[in-house]
Parts: structure tokens; C-alpha cells; sequence
């Protein structure tokens, strides 16, 4: 019995081998998700290594071939990077320069201005201090006497016979006037009686005028002026009156010389107010009337350089220089100027001296004239 059991174990053993041998090979294969393809897998990973092989062959060939080309490229690119980037340095170097040229320029134009008006008030504060000086040191009272006269000799004649009459400032009506005006009298020159009709002490007041201004006078009568030709006219033109020129000039260095005209008058304005004068006396040379011919001043009317009647037609030949006005040859400045003539105590002070000192003085029968370099003109009218 045992060994019919063991012989129908192996039987069936054998049996049971062979049927599974046939149920294997009758199977069908496994979906793609539920086994590994081994065959599958191994097809790309070759294909991914012939053409990563490709590639490197195909960078073989590209560098083999143009090394030298890519090389000179490359140069190109870099020599053009750094050109432009040279180009934008000096680019930006010029505009650098530039703006801090500008910069600078403005900081001198704003220095160049501080600079010219710090000179400008140093200046006025010199003037303004040389004017103060002028003023404490000037013995003249100038407020102005509420006295009338005719003139200042007029007026010292009629005071001084009762008490000494103050040189200043005083209020007077010549004849034939329409109106009173102010002059200032010099009541301790020669005796007094002077009537100032120009005064020139620190070049404060410019004489670079126009007709008009002269016609009516200009500046302050406490400093420099010019009193005016009409007051001028009306005074020395009063009835049974004659009157004097004197002129005083001092010069820089202290010297002093003078030159005196009686019977000195002028005509009216539609004459453009002719200068008259008569005998000279004096140290200072009779300026007026000159050494030549063409040089006398005297019956010459008063011009400026809008009014011209100098006598230049069509023009003057002063130090070998073609002039048609002696007023814009003389800096605009009026007088009774013949072609162009030696006298102008009006022109410009050339000097830079605060101290300079002119005097020009008129009264009755009686000129003082200076005509040295000038450092102050003081005209003074006075009736005799």
C-alpha cells in the first residue's frame, strides 16, 4: 500500500508539472503598468546614448572646424565692448567737465558780481565819508535865512549895516525874475557879498548834463552845483547894476593861481546866453580868451552836447583830431566852449584825491579866475 501511495504521489507530481508547464506557456503577457518591459526600457536608453554621442561628435566637428573663426569673433566682440564702453567713459568724462565748468562759471559770475558790489559800496561809503568830512569841516552855515534881496551883495549891504551878515544859504529876487529862488552867499570872501553860482568839491555830482539841467541849475547848494543859466542871466542883468568874474583854482600840490574879468554879463536864452567879459587881471593866464584867435570864448554862447553852438561847422581839428562837438570831446559837459577853446570848469576832475578845491565867484565888476589843474570850482557871482 505505501509504496502504491509514493508511486501515485510522483505520478501525480509529474502529472501536475507537465499541466503547469502548459498553463504557463498559455498565458498571456502583463500589461505595460503592471510589469517592467526589460526590452522596452533598454531601446531609449540606447537611443539617448547615440545621441548624446551624436552630439558630442557634432561639437567635435564645430570646434574642429572654425576654432580660429570663433576665436576672431570673440576678439571682435570684446575690442567692441571695449570701445564702447571707452566711448562711454569720454562721454561721460566730457559732460563731467562740462557741468563742472559750468558750475564754476556760475560761481565767478556770482563772485564777480558780489566783488563789483562790494566795490560799489565801498566807493559810496568813501564818497559818503569824504562828503561828511566836507561838511564838518566847511565853516558855511547852510540853512538857508529866511531874508530877501536882490542878490547876495543886495543882501549884505542891508544886514551888514546893522550886524555882521553869516555866510549860507539865502533867499533872493532879482529884478526882472518871476519867481525867488535860493543861493548861497560868501559873505567873508574879500569882504562878502559873493553870490556862488558854481561849486565843485568832491566830484559827487556828475556835470555830464543836458541842455535843460543847465538851463535851471542842478546839484545841492550844500555840496556841488550848478545854480543855472536863467538865475545867472537874472541876476547880472539887473538895472543899473555891472558885475565881476572870479575864479579861484588850487591844484593838487597846494598852488593856487587866479584871473579876475569886470564888467562880466550874459545875453538871454534866445541868444543861448553869449558870455561877456572885460579887462583881465590875474596870475593865472586869461584862459578865455586864449592865445590864439580861434581859441576866444568870450562872445561864445554856452552849448552842451545836445545844444551845440560851438562853432565847429562842420567840425574842429583839436590835437590833430576831427571834433564836431567840443561838449562830447569835453565828456558831455557844457560851457561857452570856440572850437574848443582853453576854458571849462566844468569838465571832468581827473584826479583821485578827495581834496581837491575850485572856486568860481562872480560879483559886481569883479572875476577871480584859477586855472591851474583843479581840485574844487566854486563860481561866485558878487554885485557892486
Amino acid at each position: 500500500m505505501k509504496r502504491f501511495r509514493v508511486t501515485s504521489l510522483i505520478s501525480l507530481s509529474v502529472l501536475f508539472l507537465g499541466w503547469g508547464e502548459t498553463v504557463i506557456s498559455d498565458v498571456k503577457p502583463c500589461s505595460s503598468k503592471g510589469t517592467r518591459n526589460v526590452g522596452a526600457v533598454e531601446e531609449p536608453l540606447k537611443a539617448e546614448e547615440k545621441n548624446k554621442s551624436a552630439d558630442i561628435s557634432k561639437q567635435k566637428e564645430q570646434c574642429l572646424v572654425p576654432c580660429d573663426v570663433q576665436a576672431k569673433i570673440l576678439r571682435g566682440e570684446k575690442q567692441y565692448m571695449c570701445r564702447n564702453l571707452q566711448s562711454s567713459l569720454v562721454e561721460y568724462a566730457r559732460s563731467t567737465k562740462k557741468l563742472v565748468r559750468n558750475m564754476m562759471d556760475d560761481q565767478q559770475s556770482s563772485l564777480d558780481y558780489l566783488s563789483n558790489q562790494v566795490n560799489e559800496l565801498m566807493n559810496r561809503v568813501l564818497l559818503l565819508n569824504a562828503e561828511v568830512l566836507r561838511k564838518h569841516l566847511d565853516p558855511l552855515p547852510y540853512k538857508a535865512v529866511q531874508s530877501h534881496g536882490l542878490d547876495c551883495t543886495d543882501i549884505k549891504d542891508t544886514i551888514g549895516s546893522v550886524s555882521k551878515t553869516p555866510s549860507g544859504l539865502y533867499i533872493i529876487h532879482p529884478e526882472g525874475s518871476n519867481y525867488a529862488f535860493e543861493v548861497l552867499c560868501d559873505m567873508d570872501f574879500q569882504g562878502g557879498g559873493w553870490t556862488v553860482l558854481q561849486k565843485r568839491t568832491d566830484g559827487i555830482i556828475t556835470f555830464q548834463r543836458t541842455w535843460s539841467e543847465y538851463l535851471d541849475g542842478f546839484g545841492d547848494l550844500s555840496g556841488e552845483f550848478w545854480i543855472g543859466l536863467r538865475k545867472i542871466f537874472y541876476i547880472v542883468n539887473q538895472k543899473a547894476t555891472t558885475f565881476s568874474l572870479y575864479v579861484d583854482l588850487e591844484s593838487e600840490n597846494d598852488k593856487h593861481a587866479y584871473a579876475s574879468y569886470d564888467a562880466f554879463w550874459i545875453e538871454d536864452e534866445a541868444c543861448s546866453f553869449k558870455i561877456h567879459l572885460g579887462r583881465y587881471s590875474g596870475n593865472a593866464g586869461d584862459a578865455f580868451r586864449g592865445y590864439r584867435k580861434e581859441d576866444n570864448q568870450n562872445s561864445m554862447p554856452f552849448s552842451t552836447f545836445d545844444v551845440d553852438n560851438d562853432g565847429c561847422r562842420p567840425m574842429c581839428i583839436i590835437k590833430e583830431q576831427p571834433v564836431k562837438s567840443c561838449s562830447n570831446f569835453s565828456d558831455n559837459t557844457g560851457w561857452w566852449f570856440n572850437q574848443c577853446g582853453l576854458a571849462n570848469l566844468n569838465g571832468i576832475h581827473r584826479y583821485t584825491e578827495p581834496a581837491f578845491y575850485t572856486v568860481f565867484l562872480i560879483r559886481q565888476d569883479n572875476i577871480k579866475v584859477r586855472s591851474l589843474p583843479v581840485k574844487l570850482v566854486i563860481p561866485y557871482l558878487y554885485k557892486k
